[in-house]
C-alpha cells in the first residue's frame, strides 16, 4: 500500500538529508558540462572572427539513425558525421557515442559551436561553405593540444566548394 502524501514527502526529505547527492543524481546531467562549453567559447572568443552569441545552443545526444532521419542524409564523401548543428532550432546534435573527456569529441563540439556563431553572421553561398573555417578552427584547437586533426581535408574542400553534386559529362 502506498504511503500517504505527507509521509512520502517526509521520507523524501529524510533521504535528502541523509544523502544530499540523491537529489542531484535524479537530475539529468548535461551531455557536455557547462565548464567545458565555457572553455570552448572562451577559446573561440580569442581565435574566431565570429562573436559569441548571448544564447547558448541546446546540446543533445542522438543515435546515428536519429541523425540520418533529422538531416535527411547519411555522411557524404565516405565520411560519417559526428555531429550537426540545426540553426533553426539552435541545437547541436552530437552523435553517440560521445565522451566529454575525449579531446577529439570535444573538438567536434567546438566545430559545432563555430557553426552556431556563423549562423546569421555572414552570407554563405551554401551550408557547406561554412565547413572549411570550422574545420580550420577545430584543427588549430587540436594542434594546440598536441593532437593530429584526423580531418579529411579533401572532403572538406569538396563540401565547401558549393559545387553541384553528381556532375557527369555528356
Amino acid at each position: 500500500m502506498p504511503l500517504p502524501a505527507p509521509a512520502t514527502l517526509a521520507l523524501a526529505l529524510l533521504m535528502a538529508l541523509i544523502n544530499p547527492h540523491l537529489a542531484e543524481a535524479s537530475q539529468p546531467q548535461p551531455v557536455v558540462p557547462a565548464y567545458q562549453i565555457a572553455a570552448l567559447e572562451d577559446w573561440l572568443d580569442l581565435n574566431s572572427p565570429w562573436p559569441r552569441k548571448q544564447a547558448r545552443p541546446q546540446i543533445r545526444l542522438v543515435s546515428q539513425d536519429q541523425a540520418n532521419a533529422l538531416t535527411g542524409r547519411a555522411g557524404r564523401f565516405g565520411v560519417t558525421p559526428r555531429a550537426f548543428y540545426d540553426p533553426a532550432k539552435s541545437v547541436i546534435a552530437l552523435i553517440s557515442p560521445f565522451d566529454p573527456h575525449d579531446p577529439y569529441d570535444l573538438s567536434v563540439v567546438l566545430h559545432e559551436l563555430v557553426h552556431h556563431r556563423q549562423h546569421g553572421a555572414a552570407h554563405w553561398y551554401c551550408a557547406g561553405a561554412q565547413e572549411k573555417s570550422a574545420y580550420e578552427l577545430q584543427s588549430q584547437w587540436l594542434a594546440e593540444r598536441g593532437l593530429p586533426d584526423r580531418i579529411n581535408w579533401m572532403a572538406v574542400i569538396l563540401e565547401a566548394g558549393c559545387t553541384p553534386r553528381d556532375i557527369h559529362p555528356d
